[in-house]
């Protein structure tokens, strides 16, 4: 009868190694890859986000600095076209989301 129960026991434990592995496998190894998807995602949006802001700054600037027109009561026009341009950066982020959503 111990010999039954060794193979029994075997049994479990040979089961209970392969249930591990296949939990280790089907979990771990994919969230390692979501890991470094996201990580990949968050960095480019800190870029994205950062190039966004520099371009706008630099509309303002080159309306403020280069142009004359734009003195006096006028002087409001270089905001706006650097509200326009971050509005444009919000349309093409929006675009690419939107596209990225369409290729699955």
């Amino acid at each position: 009868m111990s010999d039954q129960h060794r193979g029994l026991r075997t049994d479990v434990e040979g089961l209970l190694a392969t249930l591990r592995a296949y939990v280790a496998q089907e979990t771990i190894g994919p969230l390692r890859g979501l890991g470094r998807y996201l990580s990949f995602g968050v960095a480019s949006s800190v870029c994205f986000g950062a190039a966004a802001i520099f371009l706008t700054l630099a509309a303002i600037r080159s309306l403020q600095e280069l142009t004359t027109i734009f003195e006096g009561t006028w002087s409001f026009v270089p905001y706006l076209a650097g509200i326009a341009t971050a509005l444009c950066f919000f349309v093409l982020a929006l675009l690419a989301i939107k596209r990225d959503g369409r290729r699955r």
